[in-house]
């Protein structure tokens, strides 16, 4: 054995000796070079709750300019700190924000939460955002067999997806079904007219989707079952209706938390006191944040967050005063 090793050693010397004296303008046999892909896989994961099949389908990631009014309750330096010390080699000046909507396949239905930007922000980025659409076509889920899409607030990153590019209704087969204090609120003509001027985009925004919707679209209330094992849960402060949802199945069981947490998810898991510039009403989504969480490590719940980091999935511990994320572990089986 010994033997084999040494005449392994001295054949590989020889070679890189021979290399090193070839003479200048030989060429020595080089392998080509490879070309660059540019591109990343289809972005979606699956994994089982009970006998449901969830399916977690990134939107994109956004990055954007730390303004000073990030965080209202913090200094723009705290804020920059808290940045970096999120992991290594994080850009403590650019938040980053994941987006993920999911689809649970309960055997009997097909339901998808929350939709995305939409393919009119997936042209418009190049393709960096609104992708739910074709990674949700890659992950061969057909958008015509969605018999239930469920919204949990108006945001346009999660109500974009549910029109085509062409302003038609991209699940054409499916129930809308949105939360009723959500629909109040952006429906409201005075409280439209009483927001800034910069705001009411926002109630145009929900106005222009919905009206395109017409009679696909139901409300629901909180506490209900509203699909097959899916629950919703009043989570208000993010926005006056924002709800979540607990997705169960046997002894499985899933908080589908969207925006208790928003924007850089993980700086505001730390930081749950912290109060975001896009939270409607800041004390109230950190009560909000707080009492799920707590929730959520008493009861040993999965949370899957719209803006954590992909495929978007863990599980959250105290932590002093905040709290940390462990994600799940990446299965490559069901």
């Amino acid at each position: 054995m010994n033997s084999v090793n040494r005449r392994t050693l001295l054949t590989g010397a020889t070679a890189l000796t021979a290399a090193a004296l070839a003479p200048a303008g030989v060429a020595t046999p080089a392998r080509a070079a490879a070309p660059m892909s540019g591109k990343q896989a289809p972005g979606f994961y699956r994994y089982k709750v009970g006998d449901y099949e969830v399916t977690a389908i990134t939107d994109g990631v956004r990055p954007t300019p730390l303004s000073d009014g990030y965080v209202r309750n913090q200094s723009r330096g705290n804020v920059s700190e808290a940045l970096a010390a999120l992991y290594p080699g994080h850009d403590k000046e650019q938040p980053v924000s994941p987006f993920t909507p999911v689809v649970v396949n309960t055997g009997s239905k097909l339901v998808v939460i929350d939709t995305g930007m939409g393919p009119t922000v997936f042209q418009q980025s190049k393709g960096a955002l609104g992708q739910f659409h074709t990674n949700l076509e890659a992950a061969g889920i057909d958008r015509n067999a969605v018999d239930t899409v469920i919204i949990s607030h108006f945001h346009g990153d999660h109500i974009g997806g549910l029109l085509n590019a062409d302003g038609k209704p991209a699940f054409p087969n499916a129930e809308v079904m949105v939360p009723t204090p959500e629909w109040a609120h952006w429906m409201d003509d005075a409280k439209m007219n009483a927001a800034p001027e910069a705001a009411r985009g926002g109630f145009q925004n929900v106005r222009r989707v919905f009206g395109a919707l017409g009679k696909q679209v139901t409300q629901y209330e909180a506490g209900k079952e509203i699909a097959p094992g899916i629950t919703a849960i009043a989570s208000p402060g993010h926005t006056p209706g924002h709800t979540s949802h607990i997705v169960a199945s046997g002894s499985g069981r899933v908080l589908v938390q969207a925006d208790i947490t928003a924007g850089t998810a993980l700086l505001f898991v730390r930081n749950p006191g912290w109060h975001a510039s896009f939270d409607a009403d800041g004390a109230l989504a950190e009560q909000t944040r707080r009492k799920l969480y707590d929730m959520a490590i008493a009861e040993k719940l999965l949370i899957q967050g719209f803006h954590f980091p992909f495929p978007a999935a863990g599980h959250v511990e105290k932590d002093g005063d905040g709290y940390r994320m462990t994600p799940i572990a990446w299965n490559a089986v069901l």
